[in-house]
């Protein structure tokens, strides 16, 4: 009946919640190891059956993350034979997956934000403003790409040195603006109204050539890999979101406190944030390494 229950289950899982069909053939793939692991019918396994398998797939050198997708489609099937009371008990109820390592943002140093910013600096024509202006405002206030193309035209203050930020949700932040960023938003303001014309445009980062008025994420990522290219900085190191992480990391490495670096980034929980202090700038190192007592201990 093991088959039988697997297409029964795939059904279920296709009809009722509307999985898609590259999740379905993931799903039978991972519960057929299984069966073929345990050798008869599937549904007589026991939880030390399950942690069995589980510590098959980490002797067999499959990373946590797949072997959490795995054990996750087990999971799915014994509720599933549970509820349809093939079985008396679910026997992956007790069984937790495995600790999925952290992985840690991708960011740019200091002396490469400077040389792509200077890149994009040498360029005059309003394209080319336009992307010097986005930089410099993603990597000052730390923003979302999808926070940044949808700027309104009004969104900063000038005289406050100061950004309003619809995020999610629709909540508000007040970010504010380093002088750097200001004078470079200024100068491009001049050209973007030159570009809008009479009509005017409501996006600070209007784009004739979308349907939505204003510049895509698609479009400014493409221009940033292209930017770094022009920089000699291999293409693959920059996103918009590692300007984001950039810019988080660069402040908690000058001792910008953590809960001041999570209401910038807008993110909800702390933990959000907390990963950016797995970073450890060198220079904070070299200070360990020189200031330490122990550190002036000669063989």
């Amino acid at each position: 009946m093991t088959g039988q229950n697997l297409e029964n289950f795939l059904e279920m899982m296709a009809a009722e919640k509307g999985a898609a069909q590259n999740t379905l053939e993931a799903y039978r793939r991972d519960i057929l190891q299984f069966f073929e692991f345990f050798g008869t019918d599937a549904t007589r396994a026991e939880e030390r059956d399950i942690s069995a398998f589980a510590q098959y797939l980490a002797q067999r050198g499959f990373t946590p993350r797949t072997q959490a997708r795995k054990l996750s489609a087990l999971r799915e099937f014994y509720k599933f034979l549970y509820s349809e009371k093939e079985i008396d008990e679910n026997p992956t109820a007790g069984i937790l997956s495995p600790r999925r390592e952290k992985t840690l943002p991708k960011f740019l140093t200091a002396a490469e934000i400077k040389r792509l910013l200077e890149t994009a600096e040498k360029g005059e024509d309003f394209a080319r403003q336009r992307l010097t202006a986005m930089f410099a405002l993603m990597y000052a206030c730390g923003l979302r790409v999808s926070e940044l193309v949808v700027l309104p035209e009004n969104c900063i203050n000038f005289e406050k040195k100061q950004i309003l930020i619809i995020g999610k949700g629709s909540k508000e932040r007040l970010i504010p603006v380093a002088d750097a960023a200001l004078g470079i938003i200024l100068r491009y303001v001049r050209q973007r109204q030159q570009y809008v014309g009479k009509s005017g445009s409501p996006w600070l980062f209007p784009s004739r050539r979308s349907a939505s008025g204003h510049i895509t994420r698609d479009n400014f990522f493409k221009n940033l890999k292209n930017l770094a290219v022009e920089a000699g900085i291999p293409p693959a190191q920059i996103s918009p979101h590692v300007l984001r992480h950039s810019f988080a990391t660069h402040l908690l490495n000058r001792r910008v406190d953590l809960r001041s670096v999570q209401k910038l980034l807008g993110h909800e929980d702390i933990s959000t944030t907390e990963i950016y202090t797995h970073i450890v700038s060198q220079q904070l190192i070299d200070t360990v390494l020189q200031k330490h007592p122990l550190g002036k201990i000669s063989e």
